[in-house]
């Protein structure tokens, strides 16, 4: 957990460099006197007032608005004052300046300082207060920073529906349902001396397979949530002048990368995030695989094969104008076995053949070639036939369907929670199949299920966590 939570806290909340507004935010308990300190006056609640700000010698620095939001109905749950003035840094700079100065003069009626501890905001601390404030939790902490940093507006809009709270309706709704199984086990535990099958009773094996059903579903939109945010990383490999760079830039739309009929043009990776129906992907471009005695161009043939080991998946480019030449099948066939070699299992690889409407022929769907098993697209890079296709191939790839309305913003660490989850049930589901199950652990399996489910929300977590979190939120918010 972030240190000193206690401290009231101060930040300039907009983002670095101009614009025409600029907020500098002061989070804490008992603010009054600080805003009477910088305002010269009491501040209605939650009513923006445009007054002068002043500095310690009476000076203006800007005119603005002040608002005043009294603990606990502000973002952080304590008292909130947010000074809004022109965007410049340096004006900015120095109304954080003059708020931690106001904080440290003395109260001229108690000696005091106007606001004791006053300091500067670490990255993510405002949030930060809201989650220890109970004003969100923990879902929603993250979903702040993944509407931040939404790349495509499907993310954004998903993003937004987990601020709202979807997913973590979600949660509390398999939480309470497995709360009710974990009551029913500890009270057939706890009265053995009865001889009243609870369990039984209140139909247990029905209630943890309808509690697995939904888990079921949570778990498939989740890992569409994850998707949204993550994106996959997809990287273009093969021979020189295979048209790596012309497919790049046809799926970007964009003249990203240099395309020359000089062997080894591409050096260095060129990279670019594009979305498909909303899902981002990280396309890289690579240098020509191919043995070469160029220093230059072995470093980036270096820098490609160690993209290509970090990839989601591979496009194995082949140029079907020469598709046909023996020295081309030969080095396709040792970079095909180099990816084979270097690629784990679940790496997928799709053999994309391109230059179609040169080497005559038109695109064709993909399919499933005896040789290598791998998915394979017919295109032209040039022209863009058969760029819908590979675009669908990717999206499948991902595993992405079609996204139906209210799909929520999600991470990797709520798909692992959840796999978590599905495992304690699986255990859970065998235990109370078995016969004579062995209650005690049955009723563990359903707790440590409960615990994997706390996680996610933040009811139960480890402060480790909490600081990466938050850390990783920009300074403001």
């Amino acid at each position: 957990m972030l240190s000193r939570h206690s401290d009231p806290i101060a930040a300039i909340a907009t983002a670095p460099g101009r614009g025409a507004v600029g907020i500098v935010r002061v989070s804490g308990k008992g603010l009054d006197a600080l805003v009477q300190a910088l305002c010269g006056r009491a501040l209605r609640p939650r009513e923006a007032t445009y007054l002068p700000f002043r500095d310690t010698a009476g000076q203006a620095i800007d005119q603005g608005l002040a608002l005043y939001f009294p603990a606990p109905h502000s973002y952080t749950g304590e008292d909130v004052l947010e000074l809004q003035a022109h965007g410049g840094p340096v004006v900015l700079q120095l109304l954080l300046a003059r708020c931690l100065a106001a904080a440290a003069t003395a109260d001229a009626a108690t000696g005091r300082p106007v606001l004791a501890g006053l300091r500067l905001a670490q990255p993510g601390e405002f949030t930060e207060r809201a989650f220890l404030n109970d004003k969100i939790d923990l879902a929603q902490a993250e979903a702040i920073a993944d509407l931040i940093d939404a790349s495509t507006e499907a993310a954004a809009r998903s993003a937004s529906r987990s601020l709202a709270g979807a997913f973590s309706d979600e949660i509390h709704r398999l939480r309470d349902a497995l709360v009710h199984l974990r009551m029913l086990v500890e009270a057939t535990l706890d009265f053995p001396e009865e001889e009243i099958d609870f369990l039984r009773k209140s139909d247990a094996h029905g209630q943890l397979a309808a509690l697995q059903a939904t888990l079921a579903e949570v778990m498939r939109r989740t890992r569409q949530g994850a998707l949204l945010r993550e994106g996959i990383k997809v990287v273009i490999a093969g021979q020189p002048n295979a048209g790596k760079s012309s497919l790049l830039n046809a799926l970007a739309g964009a003249e990203l990368a240099i395309v020359t009929p000089i062997a080894g043009t591409t050096r260095d990776k060129v990279q670019q995030t594009i979305q498909i129906e909303g899902v981002p992907l990280h396309v890289i471009d690579t240098a020509g695989l191919r043995e070469s005695e160029d220093e230059v161009e072995r470093i980036g043939i270096e820098r490609a094969w160690q993209e290509i080991a970090a990839a989601d998946a591979v496009l194995f480019l082949h140029d079907l104008t020469r598709a046909d030449a023996p020295e081309y099948i030969a080095a396709d066939s040792m970079i095909a076995a180099a990816l084979e070699q270097k690629l784990p299992d679940h790496v997928p690889v799709v053999d994309v053949w391109n230059k179609s409407d040169r080497a005559g022929g038109g695109p064709t769907a993909p399919q499933e070639p005896a040789a290598g098993g791998h998915a394979s697209v017919r295109l032209s890079a040039r022209t863009g036939d058969g760029l819908d296709t590979l675009r669908r191939v990717l999206l499948d790839i991902a595993g992405w369907q079609s996204a139906p309305e209210g799909i929520y913003t999600a991470r990797a660490r709520h798909v692992e929670a959840l796999q978590a989850v599905d495992a304690h049930l699986m255990e859970a589901a065998a235990q109370l199949q078995a016969q004579g199950p062995a209650l005690d652990l049955l009723a563990e399996e359903l707790r440590l299920a409960q615990q994997a489910l706390n996680a996610i929300t933040g009811e139960f977590t480890s402060d480790d966590l909490l600081g990466v979190i938050f850390s990783s939120f920009c300074i403001g918010k």
